[in-house]
């Protein structure tokens, strides 16, 4: 049976409706002095600089952004965001929303281990104009001298936008089916896609965002240092607190990466307030495993009410390490909230119940890769992702395009008004995406749904996601998730580094071979390092817990394993790297020092 239901006033024409942007002008016109953004800057201050935004100010910097924009382009026409993380970059999306021109939200050129991902979601929506800072500028003339890409008719500088042009912006009407930016896929192969984001999509995905996940209570705010490029951080950072007019405050993922303790100095920074924030796995992880006992110490976390955990495959580890971790700072047994969504959707799918601690089940594996989910102590674990809120998701055999019941697994197909209307010039990958049709709908809508790719299952009104579909490996007839046998091999030895493994297939003459490619642990020193031993481990390891050879086992060094932007595994960016024979291998390290 589906999950969710349709809320009538998300819809069109439903009541009230109006676009999210018009709500920066309310807030102007209703709390003109309340904090909208605070960008916490770390480069400037090792303690944190903050620099805030009044919701007066931010309408009218948007205002004048908007102008600016509508002097160098026309409606329609792209706007490249090549700048750092900082409050021009939050200023240039409410402007270019503003102005009817298509946002493409990037990153100034410089940020290291995504250069990939620049060239292909550049050169795909090819912007009229680029808007970047002055410092970003060198950047960004050495990525247009160095790479095939398209030229920008202007470049405009977001701190340097002239103010007085707010007062000569008149607004024009905004349609809820006009596009108001390109969200760049993940990138789990080196050309990613830009899903197109209507106002309609944004303005309903941020509304069923805050009613399924955000805090109804006193004082709200935000913290995040999500990359604003990211369909998460986009939508939790800006959208979201547009709703109800929250304050946010944020910083960027740099500044995380080199001291995660920042992330919950800044929520343990605002007592008397209703926290929440949003990462994803591998952000709970790592944070968890900087928060020693010394550096929490005087932290009070009892304010962080949502933490929601998505963007990737959810481990119950991380959610017992975080707990534990953080449960002497006053953590909430129920702030957790692990949660499904993609950008197809605009991002938000499903989350858990609010004020309820996060639900693990234990299953046979057997019986889930031949698939039907059987309970079974000492099985594998699945985490509940809780259920949609103002759209439907559905179950559906992806062959004969017929919803599955409870307990069977199946495809997650998607539908409301947070679905995009397809991808950037590509129709018929938007076709096969966001075309979905059941053959049997019965009470449900026939179409369109967009099938997102993951395998999924419902077990007492909630959502299990069990794996990618293009993922799935196929060994002598028999479904294996690739993510059961990445566990298994991080748990083989303790060379192997945890959450850095990749399992794929390549084509056999008559079944498909396993390769794992793992990356080296660096807590254990390189001469103390026996390759055959963690081979063998790893290998040993495989076999018994899922009864299947390795054709090929890799160690690699730290940063060999692909990863999205968002922190996912990128197993066919491994396997490719894997076939051009670019990995770094630790066996070509070890021959080096020889």
């Amino acid at each position: 049976m589906a999950l969710g239901s349709l809320l009538p006033e998300l819809l069109p024409g439903g009541s009230g409706r109006t676009p999210l942007i018009e709500r920066v002008a309310r807030w102007a016109r209703e709390k003109p002095d309340a904090p909208a953004y605070t960008f916490v800057d770390y480069s400037a201050d090792p303690a944190g600089a903050h620099v805030t935004a009044s919701w007066a100010e931010t309408d009218r910097r948007a205002r004048a952004m908007a102008a600016t924009l509508r002097q160098v382009t026309g409606p329609g026409e792209r706007a490249a965001l090549l700048l750092p993380q900082t409050l021009e970059y939050m200023m240039t999306m409410l402007g270019a929303m503003h102005a009817h021109v298509i946002a493409v939200p990037l990153f100034s050129p410089d940020l290291p281990g995504h250069a990939d991902r620049l060239i292909g979601a550049y050169t795909d929506a090819e912007p009229a104009v680029i808007v970047t800072t002055r410092n970003a500028l060198p950047h960004v003339e050495k990525f247009l001298a160095d790479h095939d890409v398209p030229r920008p008719k202007e470049i405009v500088f977001a701190e340097e936008v002239d103010l007085a042009l707010a007062d000569r912006w008149e607004d024009e009407p905004i349609g809820f089916d006009d596009l108001a930016y390109l969200q760049y896929t993940s990138g789990s192969t080196r050309r990613p896609a830009g899903v197109e984001i209507t106002h309609g999509n944004v303005t309903a995905n941020a509304a069923q965002l805050w009613s399924g996940w955000a805090p109804e209570k006193p004082n709200p705010e935000l913290v995040s240092w999500l990359p604003l490029f990211h369909d998460m951080g986009m939508i939790a950072t800006m959208a979201l607190p547009l709703v109800n007019g929250d304050h946010a405050i944020y910083t960027d993922p740099v500044s995380f990466i080199m001291n995660p303790m920042r992330w919950l100095q800044l929520i343990a920074s605002r007592p008397g307030r209703n926290v929440y924030t949003a990462g994803p796995n591998f952000a709970f992880e790592y944070v968890a495993t900087a928060a020693t006992p010394e550096k929490i110490a005087g932290l009070d976390l009892s304010g962080l009410t949502t933490c929601l955990n998505g963007a990737e495959p959810i481990r119950p580890s991380t959610l017992s390490v975080f707990a534990d971790a953080l449960a002497p700072a006053g953590l909430r047994p129920g702030a957790q909230a692990p949660g499904y969504g993609l950008a197809e959707a605009t991002v938000f799918v499903t989350a858990a119940a609010e004020d309820v601690p996060p639900k693990v089940i234990s299953v046979d594996r057997e019986a889930l890769t031949q698939g039907e989910l059987r309970l079974r102590e000492g099985g594998s674990e699945l985490v509940s992702c809780g259920g949609p809120c103002g759209q439907l998701v559905a179950i559906v055999d992806p062959e004969t395009r017929v919803e599955q019941p409870d307990g069977r697994v199946g495809e997650i197909w998607v539908h409301g008004p947070n679905t995009a209307p397809g991808y950037w010039r590509n129709s018929e990958r938007s076709q096969d995406t966001f075309g979905g049709e059941l053959s049997e709908p019965g009470d449900l809508p026939a179409g369109p749904w967009m099938k997102t790719g993951d395998y999924g299952v419902v077990h007492e009104g909630e959502l299990y996601v069990t794996g990618r579909i293009k993922d799935l490996i196929i060994v002598d007839g028999r479904n294996h998730y690739p993510q059961d046998i990445e566990v298994t091999t991080q748990e083989a030895h303790a060379a192997v580094r945890p959450d850095h493994v990749a399992a794929f297939a390549l084509t056999g003459e008559e079944t498909e071979r396993l390769v794992v490619v793992a990356e080296r642990n660096r807590r254990v020193p390189l001469g103390r390092l026996d390759l055959d031993e963690v081979e063998a481990a790893v290998r040993g390891a495989v076999n018994i817990e899922h009864e299947m050879g390795v054709h090929d086992f890799v160690l690699v060094e730290p940063g060999g394993v692909s990863r999205t932007s968002s922190g996912k595994i990128a197993r066919a960016a491994t396997r490719q790297r894997y076939l051009d024979g670019a990995l770094p291998t630790t066996a070509a390290r070890l021959a080096s020092r020889k």
